[in-house]
């Protein structure tokens, strides 16, 4: 039998007080004297004595439980540091921004739900291709996020970041929510107690506030059940979508083209992803998860216009279906009092079938760029050492990779095997100067793999020339310092970090995808603060600055296109009466340059957004206004050349942007049973 005890803190943050106390008194009142496992969760969860680094922590559904969000890959923002905008529909994975890394999709920071991961390898539009569009915000319990490359579990797309999204086991409660808004804005979410398990299902709709409607069709279903040790959890998601893609700066400025509408009507997308796992974890000492994925996506974009094909447009198709299986686990010993021993090990297996680039127009193929079929699998082990004697813990780790793939290309010259492999060593150290302070020194290697296509190609598929190959792995060496103080209703942490990769990968306009670049550096330093002065009062501030930069001095400058130089986030929660809860969040995206000569820079971006609950009983209005001040700023800016109908032949060098969405008010309805 399990019992789960929620705090009084966190019931508060979707229950009004009374029901929050008398949920928890009967939750202890039905516990008695078999309870085996309880489980207290908050807001942010105190690291001192537990972390092995300043810019480590984890995060609890009460920090999240009210918070307004435009879209559902915005959770990952309550990482510190960390900032998820769109450039194109709904539908497509967000554009996350991390320690100076434009991460496109998810080069550099990988993302766990229930320990399957979900980055893709070799993905049809880009290395490490991170859709979390399909994970509901109510239904994730904890997020636990690591920064850097100096922990040995981390693998594959790790060398800024990770974080593990679990799912609660059961729901606290059973709830229906409804949501309605502008722009044809609805919403439905479903959680259901089951007793041993849950089961949620998330339906969406919005056309958006662009002059094309989006035509967002969401649908997404999540089930989990626990006998004994093992739980078992199934997830669905699909989704349809039109897109307005980022746009020329010059054809709003000459009025030709609104703020919101598109240059090509016809971009948008079609997406659908099934997971099955199961997971033994019998205590917090072991733990083995073993899962299956279907994926398949189709996306549809033009970002030059008429650039290549002044008659049928520059629009493309990026394509795929594949299967993963995989399974990963751990096992901890300790030989002594001060010694602890953890080993584990991973492998996955990408099964890539007809994944492709076609050129087209209103969606329909033209031609083929090319096409592939490939595997790709992998295998890891990792093992760690924690001496921990007074005050001092130290971690010594090591990790073994290797990654092996199998192309067939469309072209003969293209296809290729190809193995290689990465030994990754660790080191963290935490000082416990005090019960209320702790210091923390770092180092390690991590990785991102890189594109298989690009492993074993020899030529290029669009002009025949040849090219040369990239390598499996972009190893990725970092170091960070580090404190961390934290005494009741208060917290404040400080991270100072280097991290150098070999190589990374950048957004190419002209071809609306990425490529392999030089080797680059970057320093940077991270702050977090946390604060609740009474009680029914939580305040928190983050701010992060890097200085990133190209190693080797390239001719073309050594400037990293956007690398933002800042990121601040804020945020406040305040219970105003029994009944009434707010929660404003702010986030301010950095100036970056956009070329490597810094001749052209984005501006900074500025958003608040603002959120209201009252409670009558079990029901629960919320109103949520986002982009309070209705900010003209942008999501994301580029700066490439692109051809509009009657312009010269090579196109014309322009800022291309896509605009944050403007104010909207949606409201919703949730009834706890």
């Amino acid at each position: 039998m399990r019992v789960r005890l929620l705090t009084l803190a966190a019931l508060a943050a979707v229950l009004p007080p009374a029901a929050a106390v008398a949920a928890e008194e009967a939750a202890m009142a039905t516990a008695g004297p078999e309870v085996d496992e309880v489980y207290v969760w908050g807001k942010r969860e105190g690291q001192v004595g537990v972390a092995a680094s300043a810019s480590q922590g984890e995060v609890s559904y009460g920090a999240y439980a009210n918070r307004p969000l435009l879209r559902p890959g915005e959770l990952a923002e309550v990482i510190p540091g960390l900032a998820a905008t769109q450039h194109s529909g709904s539908g497509k994975a967000n554009q996350f921004f991390l320690r100076g890394f434009n991460l496109d999709h998810g080069t550099d920071f990988s993302i766990s739900l229930d320990g399957v991961p979900l980055n893709l390898r070799t993905h049809a539009h880009g290395q490490g291709y991170l859709d979390i569009n399909g994970v509901t915000p109510e239904f994730v319990q904890t997020i636990d996020y690591r920064k850097g490359p100096y922990f040995a579990e981390a693998g594959d797309f790790s060398a800024a970041g990770s974080a593990a999204f679990r799912t609660f086991e059961t729901m606290p409660q059973t709830f229906l929510e409804t949501q309605g808004g502008e722009n044809g804005f609805g919403r439905a979410v479903v959680g259901l107690n089951a007793g041993s398990g849950l089961i949620g299902v998330d339906l969406t709709t919005s056309d958006g506030p662009w002059v094309r409607d989006e035509n967002l069709r969401k649908a997404s279903g999540l089930a989990r059940f626990a006998v004994g040790d093992w739980s078992v959890t199934a997830l669905a998601y699909g989704a349809t979508w039109d897109s307005t893609d980022q746009i020329p700066q010059r054809a709003v400025d000459a009025g030709a083209l609104s703020r919101l509408g598109a240059v090509d009507t016809t971009d948008g997308g079609k997406t659908s992803r099934f997971i099955l796992s199961a997971r033994l974890h019998p205590d917090a000492d072991s733990d083995l998860v073993v899962y299956a994925q279907r994926y398949r996506v189709n996306l549809w974009s033009n970002f030059t216009y008429f650039l290549d094909d002044p008659v049928n447009g520059d629009q493309f198709e990026q394509a795929e279906k594949r299967w993963i299986l995989g399974a990963s686990g751990f096992r901890t010993w300790r030989p002594s009092e001060t010694l602890t021993v953890r080993v584990g090990a991973e492998t996955r297996l990408d099964d890539i079938g007809a994944i492709g680039l076609y050129r087209t127009r209103d969606r329909q193929r033209l031609s083929t760029d090319r096409q592939d079929d490939l595997t790709e699998w992998s295998a890891g082990a990792w093992g760690a050492a924690t001496w921990a004697a007074g005050s001092v813990r130290a971690t010594l780790g090591l990790r073994a990779d290797v990654i092996g793939v199998d192309v067939d290309a469309d072209n003969p010259l293209n296809s290729g095997r190809e193995t290689d492999g990465q030994l990754s060593p660790k080191l963290t150290l935490a000082w416990r100067v005090s019960p209320q302070v702790e210091l923390y020194a770092d180092a390690g290697r991590g990785f991102h793999s890189n594109d298989a296509r690009g492993a074993v190609q020899r030529v290029s598929p669009s002009t025949g020339d040849p090219v040369d190959r990239v390598p499996l792995f972009a190893a990725a060496d970092g170091a960070e310092v580090g404190a961390r103080y934290e005494v009741p209703g208060f917290s404040a942490s400080l991270a100072l970090w280097a991290l150098k990769l070999e190589s990374e990968l950048i957004y190419v306009g002209d071809a609306g995808d990425t490529e392999s670049t030089d080797g680059t550096k970057r320093l940077g330093a991270e702050l977090l603060v946390t604060w609740t002065p009474r009680p029914g009062i939580n305040l928190d501030v983050s701010g992060a600055a890097t200085r990133a930069r190209y190693r080797g001095a390239p001719l073309a400058g050594d400037r990293i296109p956007n690398a933002l130089e800042y990121v601040v986030t804020a945020g406040a929660t305040v219970r105003l009466t029994e009944d009434d809860v707010a929660q404003l969040t702010l986030r301010r995206l950095g100036p970056a340059p956009l070329i490597e000569d810094n001749s052209a820079r984005s501006k900074s971006a500025t958003v608040v957004n603002l959120a209201y609950t009252h409670f009558f009983g079990r029901l629960a209005v919320t109103a949520d206004v986002l982009n309070v001040f209705d900010s003209k700023d942008n999501d994301i800016t580029y700066f490439y050349a692109s051809r509009l109908p009657g312009e010269p032949a090579d196109g014309v060098e322009d800022i291309h942007y896509h605009p944050m969405e403007p104010r909207q008010v949606r409201v919703s309805l949730r009834y706890n049973f």
